[in-house]
């Protein structure tokens, strides 16, 4: 059996490797960034035996498939550049930093032909991927609302990941100072939305508003202390999300919710706090309660039941080896990408468009149509 031979690019973004090492039909077998020192200790830790400080050196090698885990402001630019060069790309998020860049980055993916798949890896949390079973199952009856809340304080990561120079102090200013915290709106939204997109089966984002808290915990940075975006479906549907980078407080970046006309869900709060569910079908009265959602594991998907001790360790409460064994089916078996380029564009341009809404007042923008759009007057934004 032929290996599908996969490069990195970005050593500190290696959330993907044990899922690659954990996986027969595929092997890492180069790695690539600018800092030699961070490269040369990370392919040695990690048995990688080639390479690369420059980018298009490793694209030239005989590499299948890229794993694009660097900046943010570099996803797009590495994305196109491994597409015209042949290769296969599993994108960390967010997929890109503009809107003209999701434009470029569907119009290539359509071009090459190539399998583009976004590393959305909260998408593959058990207990999501089990309610995302029970919805398909029709046990929430129709769902109509969801939340998704990442809640953490990343203040301190606006320096660091530079080495400093000589004669300096300290480390140099973070790329995500500009591109994270120097930014409005819901800048990070992929790991609170895409989990409860993918419960709304077949639906797309209509429209996005965002409003913020205003400048408290750090009014240095642009980003406000909370934010609050409004998804409203084409079936009418609604997703709130609360994106909070700034405030003091304890992480919690997994918390979601569903609401059907036949049951619930929520996700702990802390504290001691479970998953927890309600089901109108197991219970009678006027008083429902919750139940843990322990007790409806057998709903988890079969590959989520068998998961070795090694596949689990791959990271992510396990789901960082079954985003592997997803990229890795759709260019082995020509299977659909999991979370394909246009989820992918549709879910960063959420917090492109709340940029543009918390600064206009709250204005509701609509959502373009990656998937069916036809021309460039379906690319337009409008205030």
């Amino acid at each position: 059996m032929t290996k599908i031979k996969v490069g990195i690019v970005g050593a500190r973004g290696l959330s993907t490797l044990l899922g690659f090492q954990s996986c027969p039909e595929a092997e890492v077998v180069a790695l690539c960034d600018l800092d030699e020192a961070l490269l040369k200790e990370a392919a040695l830790r990690h048995h990688i035996p080639n390479t690369y400080r420059i980018y298009e050196d490793m694209l030239e090698s005989d590499i299948d498939a890229v794993v694009v885990s660097s900046p943010m402001q570099l996803h797009v630019p590495q994305t196109l550049a491994a597409l015209d060069a042949g290769k296969h790309v599993l994108s960390e998020v967010t997929a890109g930093v503009t809107m003209d860049e999701l434009w470029w980055l569907k119009d290539a993916v359509e071009k090459y032909g190539k399998v583009y798949m976004m590393a959305e890896n909260y998408c593959y949390i058990p207990e999501n991927q089990l309610i995302s079973n029970m919805v398909e199952q029709g046990l929430f009856g129709d769902v109509y609302f969801g939340e998704g809340e990442y809640l953490h304080d990343i203040k301190s990561l606006a320096v660091g990941y530079n080495r400093p120079t000589s004669g300096s102090a300290g480390s140099r200013t973070s790329w995500r100072k500009y591109w994270q915290l120097g930014k409005r709106g819901a800048f990070y939204p992929t790991h609170s939305l895409g989990p409860v997109m993918k419960w709304f089966k077949h639906d797309r984002i209509k429209s996005v508003t965002c409003l913020g808290t205003g400048w408290h915990t750090a009014p240095e940075l642009r980003q406000e202390d909370t934010t609050i975006t409004l998804c409203q479906l084409e079936s009418g549907k609604l997703i709130k999300l609360r994106i909070d980078c700034i405030s003091e407080r304890p992480h919690n970046m997994s918390y979601y919710t569903l609401q059907g006309t036949k049951g619930c869900y929520e996700a702990p709060r802390g504290l001691g706090d479970q998953h927890k569910i309600w089901l109108a079908s197991d219970q009678a009265g006027e008083h429902p309660e919750w139940r843990p959602l322990k007790d409806y594991y057998t709903y988890l998907p079969d590959r989520y039941k068998n998961v070795t001790a090694e596949q689990k360790a791959a990271g992510h409460w396990g789901g960082d080896y079954f985003i592997v064994q997803d990229f890795v089916d759709a260019i082995a078996k020509n299977a659909k990408p999991a979370i394909d380029v246009y989820e992918a564009c549709e879910w960063t341009a959420v917090g492109l468009l709340s940029e543009l809404s918390v600064m206009n007042g709250g204005k509701s923008m609509d959502m373009p149509d990656f998937r069916n759009s036809s021309s460039y007057r379906d690319q337009i934004i409008k205030l």
